[in-house]
């Protein structure tokens, strides 16, 4: 087994799928494993980040947002995963992020961020380590930027972005917040360099589709490149290379995927609107992972309840390596390792 890919059911009685990935990219499903917890049991759970693995790629975590919690599972042999335990964090978390054992959650029932670390027992909630967001702001993300020291969380509801400094104890300093380029700030990924690209969930009429680029210094996002079209419709989902070169979109409505090439200062060119598709014009295509070596991408179609996934090629062209079905409607998150 080369590498492995995980979602989760988000059901009622939520379980993560596994698959095995071999060196062509194939999937191989290993199984599935409860979390302990319940999934909002409804289909397109508004995220990004609700299955993440840990930077040493050793632990999973999955927000379970109908039971108001977050399962921790250590990976073990072939990729497979045992459950170690679901910890209370706040009202439908969403969506999560880890940096150094350090993690955020955030919970979108009543808006906030907070913290936790992982211990020997599972996730530890670390004291003051909880920041309530504006009431009516419908965040959709919480990331840390690569060198762990900022939360970055996009804001539908106020179309807006904000920068939360994480201190050396792991609480958090003061929130700085700006007007995101485009309304409907949703899904980010963040290169290496501290570019932030943000994509633009306008809505999901022929067109309404754009994502933005960013440059994140300490608390301070400064704007590079606004809604940059791609022509598709509801782009929500973002995934950017190890290399901070191509950004990969998955357009919710349509089936489509998209590429943006990102240059050294951050700003952010269309390529290819349609660089990948699972069926043009069939709606349902959302979260996306790309594999620690950068070889290939997957993304879920919760829609036709399957993962689709692309060799990543030279210039960020992608070639179909296949589906892989079976999955509820309700199924969301996506890591890849």
């Amino acid at each position: 087994m080369t590498g492995a890919v995980y979602v989760q059911t988000n059901e009622t009685y939520n379980k993560v799928v596994a698959f095995s990935r071999a060196d062509d990219g194939s999937l191989s499903e290993l199984g599935t494993v409860e979390t302990g917890g319940a999934g909002s049991s409804e289909p397109h759970l508004a995220s990004q980040g609700s299955v993440v693995l840990t930077g040493d790629g050793r632990q999973l975590l999955v927000a379970n947002a109908g039971s108001d919690d977050v399962s921790l599972f250590s990976v073990v042999g072939g990729g497979r995963v045992e459950l170690v335990g679901p910890a209370p964090v706040g009202p439908a978390p969403s969506s999560v992020t880890e940096h150094g054992g350090l993690v955020y959650v955030l919970a979108t029932g009543t808006p906030a961020v907070m913290g936790f670390r992982l211990g020997g027992q599972g996730l530890e909630r670390i004291h003051a380590a909880e920041q309530q967001l504006p009431e009516g702001s419908d965040p959709a993300q919480v990331g840390f930027t690569p060198d762990g020291s900022t939360l970055v969380v996009t804001e539908r509801g106020t179309d807006s972005i904000s920068a939360i400094p994480v201190l050396a104890d792991g609480t958090l300093g003061t929130r700085r917040t700006i007007a995101s380029s485009g309304p409907t700030p949703y899904g980010f990924a963040l290169t290496g360099a501290g570019t932030l690209v943000v994509t633009e969930a306008f809505g999901a009429q022929k067109g309404a589709a754009a994502a933005s680029s960013y440059r994140v210094q300490g608390d301070t996002i400064t704007p590079v490149t606004a809604s940059a079209g791609n022509g598709r419709s509801e782009i929500c989902w973002a995934v950017v290379t190890g290399d901070g070169r191509w950004a990969f979109t998955t357009n919710f409505a349509d089936g489509a995927v998209s590429r943006y090439s990102i240059a050294g200062d951050g700003t952010l060119r269309l390529e290819d609107a349609a660089a990948a598709l699972t069926v043009d014009g069939r709606p349902g295509l959302r979260d996306a992972g790309l594999t620690g070596d950068g070889r290939y991408l997957y993304a879920l179609d919760a829609d036709a309840g399957a993962v689709f996934g692309w060799s990543v090629g030279d210039h960020g062209l992608l070639d179909t390596v296949g589906s892989w079905g079976g999955l509820p409607v309700t199924v969301a998150g996506l890591a890849a390792r």
